[in-house]
């Protein structure tokens, strides 16, 4: 929707920019310029969808998670390299936007209907934005009026999270019941459906929050919250008109929900969209494929060990599964996983050659490659050239959101089961334990990630969202809400080596690939890359190894601690805000 990108030059005229809380101009155009007819409403309005992630934003949302090796241990997670001083996200320019609109969204020239529908779309807005805060910093000030300079409440200290998270389920109860719009197939607008959609998403990370994060004495008011996620999610499953996508077959459907140039309509509630004419493209292919640019996300072997067998069963289950190498271990696997990391016959475009494409170790340290959010073609590699839509809400997660909900609360039923998670995993080719709630706990999956669950069906719940919402920025929210952090600190481990200096064909297809040594080979094989995994490079420690010295997993930058605390459940206000407004105190622990 062209009409976004106008949300400058509204904010220009209404003149609500402010960076602090105490930073607030003065309105310079007349009011009734803007709030006098609907047309002026509808354009200062679309300034609000500033506020969503931009296209790049959404694929690199996971840069810190458990399951992704990176280039570099994040400052966050290293002991000491993290404080008041390096934190960052104490910006209020968009909530006295919307406060602005709220307050002057009164004209009785325009009918009730009409207003209602745009300060519904404000109070959504507002609502996002307070989640936002909320998740990062826990307790922050709730402001429903545009402040000026002379306001006695500017340097107020923070509200209470139960006062903001009812003020926000408010805010969404409001957007839900008066955003007019039911239907847009660009999918980049905010309908009443989206609402309900983010309201599971709020919903079911405030529930959980306060059933597994014991400390902050809210466990009586969980199920609350999670009613209300199984209530807004039976709105969207039930009158959204939504569905899976499965028009490209086990093989491709799940894959081109990322990859399309617009949004997969059936499935894809709210896109972040490029649009060629006006020069918006987003980096993915840049991010994902380069030695140099971005993060350089790898997974884990320890996830990748939590795709099941195409039956069903876990992979886990397997004799020898801890030293299959990875052409082996890929095999008859959850077909999500062939659509998430380059394996088997994947192949890519170059100068419109098709070439196959094993894992590059130029860019993965583990040998799990992402490829869930690139582009085939080599061409859109190098900058942001990517026309593909980037997913920000998807009617996948809502279905999970519902599962998880209904399964915390205890009432998830076969048939609840069946068209949620099993439904996904149909979708994914696989073949067994689609229609009942499995019974059996998965040992290994409970050992690596869950130790203090029991529930076998909410076990597998969890495995599902890891793995179908992998890459889509809510695995570190979840880690938060399961008061999980210590799953931060696993090693970054990769596929198995069985011996140093042996070459590997990675993708089976008679070339091979890559070669792991500690004494380099005084002739290389052409097209083979050879892998240093020696104690010391250079008198260096060398970050990648082996974990049997001279076999076993790859591991990157066990190095270098990461330690978990659980002041990371929040981060800390940041130091210049907090000596701007001494009232806002600090989060425990920083």
């Amino acid at each position: 929707m062209k009409a976004k990108y106008l949300w400058i030059i509204l904010l220009a005229l209404a003149g609500v920019a402010c960076e602090q809380l105490d930073q607030v101009p003065e309105s310079t155009a007349s009011k009734n310029a803007v709030f006098g007819s609907e047309k002026g409403l509808e354009l200062y309005a679309n300034s609000f969808y500033n506020i969503l992630p931009s296209a790049s934003a959404v694929h690199q949302s996971d840069a810190m998670t458990d399951y992704g090796a990176r280039t570099q241990v994040p400052d966050f997670l290293r002991e000491g390299a993290f404080g008041p001083r390096q934190s960052s996200g104490w910006s209020w320019t968009n909530l006295r936007s919307i406060n602005y609109f709220i307050d002057n969204c009164d004209n009785p020239a325009i009918p009730v209907e009409t207003r209602n529908h745009y300060i519904a779309l404000a109070r959504f807005f507002r609502a996002w934005f307070y989640f936002e805060k909320v998740v990062r910093f826990g307790d922050v000030p709730w402001i429903n009026k545009a402040m000026d300079v002379t306001d006695k409440d500017l340097f107020n200290g923070r509200d209470s999270r139960t006062l903001v998270m009812d003020s926000v389920l408010a805010d969404l109860d409001y957007a839900c019941k008066n955003i007019r719009t039911t239907s847009d197939n660009s999918r980049t607008l905010i309908t009443k459906y989206v609402a309900y959609g983010f309201k599971s998403r709020v919903c079911l990370f405030e529930g959980t929050f306060r059933k597994y994060q014991t400390g902050y004495n809210l466990g009586g008011t969980a199920n609350k919250w999670l009613n209300e996620a199984v209530a807004a999610s039976e709105v969207v499953m039930k009158e959204g008109g939504f569905s899976l996508n499965e028009a490209g077959g086990t093989d491709k459907s799940y894959r081109q929900l990322f990859t399309n140039k617009l949004p997969v309509t059936s499935e894809i509630m709210l896109s972040a969209v490029v649009d060629p004419a006006l020069s918006v493209f987003n980096d993915a292919n840049w991010w994902w494929t380069s030695a140099t640019y971005g993060a350089r996300i790898s997974f884990n072997r320890t996830f990748i060990n939590t795709y099941l067998n195409i039956d069903g069963t876990p992979f886990t289950g397997k004799a020898g599964y801890k030293t299959m190498t990875f052409a082996e271990e890929v095999k008859g696997r959850d077909k999500r996983l062939q659509q998430t990391i380059r394996m088997g016959n994947y192949t890519r475009i170059n100068g419109g050659a098709v070439e196959a494409a094993p894992p590059v170790f130029s860019y993965t340290y583990t040998g799990y490659m992402p490829i869930k959010w690139s582009l085939d073609d080599m061409y859109y590699d190098g900058g942001s050239r990517n026309d593909n839509s980037m997913s920000i809400m998807r009617y996948a997660e809502v279905l999970l959101n519902y599962a998880e909900a209904k399964a915390e609360l205890g009432t998830l039923t076969n048939d609840d089961w069946a068209k949620t998670a099993g439904a996904l995993r149909k979708r994914a080719g696989i073949t067994g334990g689609l229609t009942a709630k499995p019974a059996v706990v998965d040992t290994y999956l409970q050992a690596n990630y869950f130790p203090a669950i029991n529930d076998a069906t909410l076990l597998e719940i969890r495995r599902e969202r890891g793995i179908e919402l992998t890459l889509e920025g809510l695995r570190f929210q979840d880690i938060i809400r399961w008061k999980r952090g210590e799953l931060m600190e696993q090693t970054w481990n990769g596929f198995y080596v069985p011996a140093l200096d042996v070459p590997m064909d990675l993708n089976e297809d008679g070339k091979m690939d890559v070669v792991f040594y500690k004494v380099k080979p005084a002739t290389s094989l052409p097209g083979v890359t050879y892998i240093n995994v020696a104690e010391t490079v250079s008198g260096v420690a060398n970050p990648q190894r082996l974990s049997n010295d001279t076999s076993g997993e790859l591991t990157w930058l066990n190095n270098i601690p990461r330690k978990w605390n659980d002041r990371y459940y929040l981060y800390p206000i940041p130091e210049t805000d907090r000596l701007l407004n001494p009232a806002l105190g600090q989060n425990p622990g920083w």
